[in-house]
């Protein structure tokens, strides 16, 4: 069982003050990022189709035990009715996600702020997830946005599917702190700039609490993301250092 922890992606410009080495050249970042960090989600995806050499290369630039989140695109994620999702899920999965090789972690399917529960629209939906991508297992992680999903109803599709509803604390939306599947994935969005490590230690030790809980039955991955952006490095190496204690 392991507890990873990392940020949204490894290129932002006030990093190159708060977190990388000024002479550090840019080709060089997700290379020292993996280096302090031991995940990192990758959200570029969800813009638009990367490509196979692209996770070739960020596989090599980092640590053999490290591992990468990947952010579904929004064509397969936000749509009016998911049930019209199939061609850009196999689209996603056809691209060369598969080259991450054991560096792929879970697939993070974040849904649009004003989707409503639709039970049957989401048994649909969970049931077009694949659950290997080239005889490598994969784990799906969902983030609902909206107040209808945080019911027993969900919670126990998500748990049937072995769906891990993700954990976010942000002002938005609802805290569903409750594990569905064999792993654990939370996004932590509140990071303040006026706070050195982002969010203060009683904060970061109440997590590292939650994550040891969570470790019991499964791998946790862990992300500061959103929030004062430029502060979340600093989160991720703390709630690290934390965890060593």
């Amino acid at each position: 069982m392991t507890i990873r922890v990392g940020v949204g992606g490894w290129s932002y410009e006030p990093w190159d003050e708060t977190f990388y080495p000024a002479d550090l050249p840019k080709a060089k970042q997700l290379e020292y990022a993996a280096s302090k960090l031991t995940t990192i989600e990758i959200n570029a995806t969800f813009y638009r189709t990367q490509s196979a050499s692209s996770f070739r290369k960020w596989a090599a630039a980092t640590p053999e035990s490290f591992m990468f989140s990947v952010k579904a695109p929004r064509a397969a994620v936000q749509r009016k009715d998911l049930r019209e999702a199939k061609e850009s899920i196999e689209w996603f999965f056809n691209s060369g996600v598969s080259e991450l090789g054991d560096k792929l972690g879970p697939i993070f399917w974040q849904m649009a702020p004003y989707k409503k529960l639709d039970a049957a629209e989401m048994a649909a939906y969970f049931a077009m997830l694949p659950k290997e991508l080239k005889q490598r297992p994969l784990r799906h992680a969902l983030e609902v946005r909206h107040a209808s999903f945080d019911c027993a109803e969900f919670k126990e599709m998500a748990r049937k599917n072995n769906i891990a509803i993700v954990t976010v604390e942000s002002e938005k939306h609802p805290l569903i702190v409750e594990p569905t599947a064999d792993f654990a994935y939370a996004r932590l969005e509140l990071t303040r700039a006026d706070e050195p490590t982002g969010y203060p230690r009683q904060a970061l030790k109440k997590w590292a609490k939650t994550a040891r809980e969570w470790e019991k039955t499964g791998d946790v991955f862990l992300y500061f993301i959103s929030g004062a952006k430029e502060r979340n490095p600093a989160a991720a190496m703390a709630m690290l250092e934390l965890l060593k204690e």
